[in-house]
């Protein structure tokens, strides 16, 4: 048994970087991207090679393993282990140098590409190889698996782009590969030379050969290049400590041409024939991949051949000629760089989309990256095919078609004994296949756990042998990542589910894409780990808590995980009352930006809900979620008591609001916000009934609309309620608020009647008074019980509505959300919760689908501001673009999350991250903005970060378009 406290001990007082042995820190490396569970001793994030070194002298005077680790996101379970686990992602993460004219980089393995490319970009210059982690994945990881993408085509492997490599082995020997020897270990040299003839005939001859070590690069009339040779060898060899890589020229200009055809064989055949024509990419996509709406080509199956060229027009030119080489169905040439990134998108998100089934079915890797010779890719596909249908199982192929090399998730049962052997019989026979094809197990992603059992199949008992001899010169006492590429574990041993348990968890939630089944929803996360990118672009929002503190912990996936490890119950043992999972959840901002930005469709904010709904029974809350999380209870009190004017005076003496903050939990740099001394509906009470455009009375205007008075719009923001009617009602429509009597079953309630007038005196006289809820509040607390209760009564409220099947407009965005999606997960066995959820939209649909004729009132101004993150993630914000679009408001609103995040911002101990959150892409937003932009903010959070961290006001697109009606009929007079 190993001494965990001595060995963590004597790793502290070696290494300056930190060491973690605790639950947490083991948990969130339990698992990369592969269908493997290996549970380590601990982690060390080192600072320098010293620290490299240190560990490893440790270590090895124990016996205990050592793993070297990236981005976490291989596929094949090589980045996973027993001992020690040497993450490169905190401290060696540097661009060293950059050399434009010798088109070099030196770098040191926690690099994530993506810095590497930006930084050679102004150069016109990049790295060649980019898979489709490239926003996540290390220079150090690409290197361990020899890594590709989809330009490998035109720039090869990670191997044809690396010049030296500085590496420190298992017995400390500091080392620097290159060509003609250079660098090698004792011995190697003797042992190439002595098997020239094995090399130069046992090594298939293809673009995409990773499988076993690449020990013919080691031949003579190759360069004798042992740092090539120690590419792929994922971290079996030694530790990677530094790389000097090669850069090549990027094209000026791009073009995409997307040939689409009958289907994937007919694609397959088809791209060999475009290679003498030297394109950038050959990528392959069948339609159950692509999802509705993409603006492709019809057909069943396409390819996306990406062109360049010195100017558009060249790159344009050479596109077309690749459509007409091609014997196509269709075709579409894509020229614009937004609309190309955003059909790369679906190409690069496969990887977590095709762990779904399009009947919802849990598909797997494990086959994830084989290739043959592109000539036979075709062929190869059918027998692929067939070959699942004789095992009852399916599929969706996709991947680098012009390098022959295929990636795939197949829905494999990795839960049960008969599933399991279904996949070991399944493995033998395809490795079989793959070798009849000439080809190799593993065309990118390297062989780890899932493959290397197969070698001999693919090259024979004397190869393999070979490999084991090899590994004994580098690592005499198999001390790097054992198990891996020879003497290997069993593909079929440590399957990160069988920790799993076997019966339903009892939740709150229906999780009704999951079936109801909570581990079901854990497992979603597969570890490609798009929530790991350190920057967003465009709309997108996942992950804003890892990009504020850049921990592994405060990621989709490492919460993800950590929720895995307390369903298995063995590192994380005490489930529910789980400290490390609480602590990992905090900084979440329940923003749900994974729901959409995801692959898989991670719901965290619904995780972390249920989570607290089960940690917090029976048991004392944090302050803050009596405060804030019964907000709505809190704010009617004081609405009814009429003490909004008092409790703004007092929260405006220093020291009492330090008080009232500490006493709530609240964050004491934050300001209280003011409480509106008039509510929204008791200025729609006191309204004289308003008349639409064209002077006539909104009782005779157009369709009925149900305006649905949020806590938020009542009691802290009413001008927001007051300028939607003002548009609601010039619009033509007729603006009614939902009942507010229990258990009336009158005629719809127009907020000023309580149901209507002909009640009867009976159910008058029984009829209680209440307020429809969303039950935010609750929700993103965890107070589940309670908001259901709240959400029932609110149901009942809305009874009429429903019957009448009357639209429900929302201002808020989080509360819309709420509605639309946590309403009927949270009560599936309620029918009305579906129909409230399917009534629901939100200003901008309201108007475009219910007064399709109106056009806005020209603002005609540039807008700044952000998406709501639920309104990105949940509802969409199309019609709302349309709308901005209509009403002359130009520009685009940026994405991530404001940080405020409804209570999150404002909860003690959140302020820095909130804040952090903020300044990636809201505030340099607006500061940046002309002065007579329009700040747009449609969440109330939003509007208050804005206010409180940089003092300038945003605005409800309603309050935009009601001031510039005013102004237009004032223009009028």
């Amino acid at each position: 048994m190993t001494d965990l406290s001595g060995l963590e001990a004597e790793l502290r007082g070696a290494v300056r970087g930190e060491v973690g042995f605790d639950a947490t820190a083991r948990a969130l490396v339990t698992m990369d991207a592969s269908n493997y569970r290996r549970v380590p001793l601990g982690v060390v994030a080192p600072r320098d090679a010293d620290d490299v070194a240190a560990a490893l002298e440790v270590c090895r005077a124990r016996g205990v393993p050592v793993v070297a680790r990236g981005g976490g996101t291989s596929i094949a379970g090589q980045a996973t282990g027993t001992g020690v686990v040497l993450d490169f992602t905190r401290h060696m993460t540097g661009l060293l140098e950059l050399d434009p004219g010798s088109r070099t980089a030196v770098v040191q393995p926690g690099l994530v590409l993506d810095r590497l490319q930006e930084a050679a970009a102004p150069h016109g210059l990049r790295f060649g190889p980019d898979p489709s982690t490239h926003s996540r994945c290390t220079l150090g990881g690409m290197i361990g698996n020899n890594a590709c993408g989809s330009h490998s085509v035109a720039w090869g492997t990670t191997a044809d782009s690396v010049r030296e490599l500085s590496v420190v082995t298992a017995r400390g020997q500091r080392l620097r590969l290159g060509p003609d020897w250079a660098g090698a270990p004792d011995g190697l040299r003797e042992l190439a030379e002595s098997e020239l003839a094995r090399l130069r005939t046992g090594f298939p001859d293809l673009p995409r050969r990773i499988s076993g070590y690449a020990l013919d690069a080691l031949l003579p009339e190759k360069g004798a290049d042992v740092a090539r040779s120690f590419c792929g060898s994922e971290g079996t060899l030694g530790i990677l400590t530094e790389a000097v890589v090669r850069l090549v020229e990027a094209p000026r200009a791009r073009a995409l041409a997307v040939l689409a055809y009958a289907d994937e064989s007919a694609a397959a055949e088809a791209a060999a024939g475009l290679l003498p024509l030297r394109p950038l990419t050959v990528e392959g996509m069948a339609a159950d991949l692509v999802p509705a709406g993409a603006g492709l080509p019809a057909g069943g199956a396409w390819l996306f051949v990406e062109t360049g060229g010195r100017t558009p027009a060249e790159a344009r030119a050479r596109a077309e000629e690749m459509v007409r080489a091609a014997d196509v169905v269709a075709s579409l040439v894509v020229t614009d760089t937004a609309a190309q990134r955003a059909l790369w998108r679906i190409r690069e998100d496969a990887s977590g989309t095709a762990t779904r089934m399009p009947d919802g079915t849990e598909a797997w890797p494990g086959w994830e990256d084989c290739a043959v010779p592109p000539a036979r890719l075709g062929g190869y596909l059918r027998d692929f095919r067939a070959l699942l249908s004789a095992h009852g199982l399916r599929g969706t192929p996709y991947g680098h078609f012009g390098d022959g090399c295929i990636h795939v998730r197949i829905d494999f049962d990795l839960l049960t004994e008969a599933g399991i052997g279904r996949f070991r019989r399944f493995s033998e026979e395809l490795a079989d296949l793959v070798v009849a094809h000439g080809g190799s197990l593993s065309g990118e992603h390297g062989d780890g756990q899932a493959r290397a059992e197969l070698l001999p199949r693919m090259y024979g008992e004397e190869t393999v042998r070979l490999f084991e001899r090899a590994k004994a010169l580098w690592d005499p006492d198999d001390l790097l990542n054992p198990g891996m590429l020879v003497r290997p574990a069993r593909l079929d041993e440590n399957l990160r589910f069988s920790v799993l348990p076997r019966r339903p968890v009892d939740v709150a939630f229906g999780y009704p894409a999951d079936d109801g089944d909570f581990t079901a929803a854990v497992r979603r996360c597969v570890g490609v780990a798009k929530c790991r990118t350190t920057t967003v672009s465009g709309p997108a929002v996942m992950c804003p808590s890892f990009r504020a503190t850049g921990e592994e912990e405060h990621s989709t996936r490492g919460r993800a995980r950590l929720l895995h490890e307390m369903l298995a119950g063995e590192l994380i043992t005490d489930g529910w009352r789980s400290t490390e999972v609480r602590d990992a959840l905090d900084l979440c901002l329940s923003c749900k930006g994974c729901r959409s930005d995801c692959p898989v469709g991670v719901d965290m904010a619904t995780y972390k809900a249920e989570f607290l709904h089960h940690h917090y029974a029976s048991r004392r809350r944090p302050a803050a979620h009596h405060t804030m999380g019964r907000l709505p209870e809190w704010l009617r009190w004081t609405a009814r008591t009429r003490t909004a004017a008092l409790l703004n005076a007092l929260a405006s003496v220093r020291p009492l609001a330090s008080l009232g903050k500490r006493l709530a939990g609240i964050a004491p740099e934050r300001e209280i916000p003011g409480l509106a001394t008039r509510t929204f509906t008791g200025w729609w009470r006191g309204r004289k009934p308003a008349r639409a455009a064209g002077g006539v009375p909104a009782e005779g205007a157009g369709g009925l609309v149900v305006l649905w008075p949020d806590t938020f719009t009542e009691h802290l923001s009413p001008s927001v309620g007051r300028a939607a009617v003002r548009v609601l009602e010039a619009a033509g429509l007729r603006v009614a608020l939902p009942p507010t009597l229990l258990p009336g079953r009158g005629t719809l309630a127009d907020g000023r009647t309580d149901g209507g007038r002909r009640r009867t005196a009976a159910v008058l006289l029984t009829a209680r008074r209440a307020r429809v809820c969303c039950g935010l509040t609750y929700l993103s607390t965890g107070q589940l019980d309670r908001a259901r209760t709240v959400l029932r009564r609110t149901l009942d409220l809305m009874e009429p509505v429903l019957r009448a099947g009357v639209p429900v407009v929302v201002l808020e965005p989080s509360c819309a959300a709420a509605l639309r999606g946590d309403l009927p997960e949270l009560l599936p066995d309620d029918p009305r919760a579906a129909r409230l959820s399917a009534a629901v939209h939100t200003f901008a649909e309201a108007l475009e689908r219910h007064a399709p004729h109106w056009s806005p009132p020209a603002v005609d101004r540039p807008v700044a501001g952000q998406t709501h993150c639920h309104q990105h993630a949940v509802l969409g914000d199309t019609p709302d673009r349309r709308l901005r679009a209509a009403a002359g408001l130009t520009g685009e609103l940026s994405g991530g999350c404001c940080g405020l995040a409804g209570n999150f911002g404002f909860e003690k101990g959140h302020f820095e991250v909130s804040r952090s959150c903020a300044e990636e892409q809201l505030l340099p937003s607006v500061r940046q903005a002309p002065d007579h932009t329009v700040v747009l903010a449609d969440g109330f959070s939003c509007r208050t970060q804005l206010e409180q961290l940089a003092g300038i006001r945003g605005r409800h697109l309603a309050e935009v378009l009601a001031q510039a009606l005013d102004a237009s009929e004032g223009d009028a007079r």
